[in-house]
Formats: C-alpha cells, structure tokens, sequence
C-alpha cells in the first residue's frame, strides 16, 4: 500500500523534491505537518531506519548523514524523538547525538521509552530495571545449549533487556525459528515477553512499547501532528499509535525505512523510502520545504 517510488532527495548531494505519500492519510499527515511544523512530532526507529543493519550490533552506528539532517529538521518541529530498543545511553553514542548544534528539541526514548534522554540536559532518566532480566540472563545460556543454537548466535546485554541475534547463524532464520519458542517460555517463567526483529529474539518487561512511548510523547508535547519512521516488526506498535492518534484526529504520516527482509511495514506505510539513507534524504527535504 505504501510503497512509491516517484525521486527521492539524494542526502550527499543536495535536497532532492519530496517525495508523496501512496495514501491519502499518509498525504493529509505530510501537509499537516508542512502546514504547522511547530507543533508536529518526528518519530524515528534507530536501527535499521537511522543506522544500517549490520551483523553485530556493537559495530551500529547512524548513517554518516543522519545527525546533520535532524539538526536541520528539529529546530523547525515541536520534537525529533528517537525511539529504540537499545539503551538511551548507547542509542546517543551510536548515533552521534550529544553536543551537536540544533538538537535541542531532541530526545531519545531508550528500551522502548523506559529510559529517556534530553540533549537539553544530556542526562538519562529511568526506573529501576525488571528482576526477570537478571533470572533470565542466568539461565539463558543453559537455555541455547539445550536447543544446540549455540553456533553462530550471539547474546547481547541491553541492561534492561537481553537478545538473541541469529544473523550469523549458519541458517539465520532456521535458528531464529528454533528459539522462538524456548525463548518465549523463559520469558514468559520470569515475567518478560519476547520481542522478535530482523534475526533478533528481545527478552524484555512487558508493559513498554514503541507504540506507547510515541502516543506518550505525543501527549507530553501537545503534537498536533506525528510522523513514524520504522523499519521491523517491533515498529508495528508505533503504528498502531499512529493509526490510532489519526481516528482522534491528529493527522500522521507513516514511513517504512525498507528492506527485504520485513514487508509487514512496507505494506501499512504511507511512504516506503530505501532503508536509512531514503530515511535521511526524507528528513532533509521535510526540512528544505521548511525554509
């Protein structure tokens, strides 16, 4: 439904024209937006929409044009909010985002909204972390010898959450498929739910989504207008936002950072762009509009 392909704007050599919306929501959301910056909000994945994907997590970091875009966007809206699995901390190393000019009205929502950074203070905020992350991080290498997954997976410590990453297995979807099950009984034993991505299994508390950080952010700032950018499945709460704020009559824009590997997205988009580099190109040419 999303997916359209008219130019898109080329962020290493200048601002490109802006692209349209395939739906007429999607269109109303992207005039709005244009129409009255200061009270919109931008919404924006980190991994796989800001940052390439890569095979190990570690090595993530934005796309070389990233932070120059938002800080050429978000002076213009009420708020850029970063909205990310990953620690608040790490998302901002990652990114590039502490110090940099024009990133006041940006912040990072970490571990799907339960940490939250400012760049006004540069300071993150959060509750204490879910005994079932500790019970589960015990217990989890017991859990992948039992399977025999141990080939090629990979576990990375989030803090607030533990995941499973099977995109160096020799049979990445076959061991993601594997673990789906063994991983959501151990989550489920400890209090935690299980959040799948591309090759990546997230053992995290419940309670806290993409979809609820944004509706709360959106609330928080009095937007009347919200934009999403997303490219898995953990994405699909902030759509649901999105679709849900627009039957109250805030108007929203949904953008698919694409890729093969997940076409839920793509598929309820208003806009599909190529991966994080259409991403960026996206925010320049919103921001050029802007002048």
């Amino acid at each position: 439904m999303g997916i359209h392909t008219t130019d898109s704007p080329d962020p290493t050599h200048g601002t490109g024209p802006l692209p349209v919306p395939a739906t007429q929501a999607g269109r109303d959301g992207l005039a709005a937006l244009l129409a009255d910056p200061r009270t919109a909000v931008i919404g924006l994945d980190f991994d796989g929409t800001l940052a390439p994907i890569v095979a190990d997590p570690e090595q993530a970091r934005a796309h070389p044009e990233a932070v120059s875009a938002i800080a050429a966007l978000a002076p213009k809206v009420a708020s850029v909010a970063v909205i990310t699995g990953r620690p608040a901390g790490v998302a901002v190393r990652y990114g590039g985002f502490a110090g940099v000019p024009g990133l006041e009205h940006l912040t990072v929502l970490g571990h799907y909204g339960a940490e939250r950074w400012d760049a006004v203070t540069g300071t993150v905020t959060a509750p204490a972390p879910h005994p079932g992350v500790a019970a589960v991080r015990a217990e989890l290498p017991g859990v992948l010898e039992q399977v025999g997954a141990w080939q090629g997976t990979w576990i990375e410590e989030k803090g607030r959450a533990v995941a499973v990453h099977t995109r160096r297995a020799q049979d990445p979807q076959a061991a993601f498929e594997a673990l789906r099950e063994p991983l959501t009984d151990l989550a489920t034993r400890h209090g935690l739910i299980v959040e799948p991505g591309r090759m990546v299994l997230e053992l995290r508390p419940p309670g806290m989504d993409k979809g609820v950080a944004l509706a709360e952010h959106v609330r928080a700032t009095g937007a009347r207008t919200v934009v999403y950018a997303g490219d898995d499945l953990g994405d699909l709460p902030a759509y649901a936002a999105v679709d849900k704020l627009r039957s109250d009559g805030v108007p929203g824009l949904l953008v698919c950072s694409g890729s093969a590997e997940v076409t839920e997205l793509a598929e309820r988009a208003d806009l599909v762009v190529d991966g994080p580099e259409g991403v960026v190109a996206l925010l320049r040419a919103i921001a050029a509009q802007l002048d």
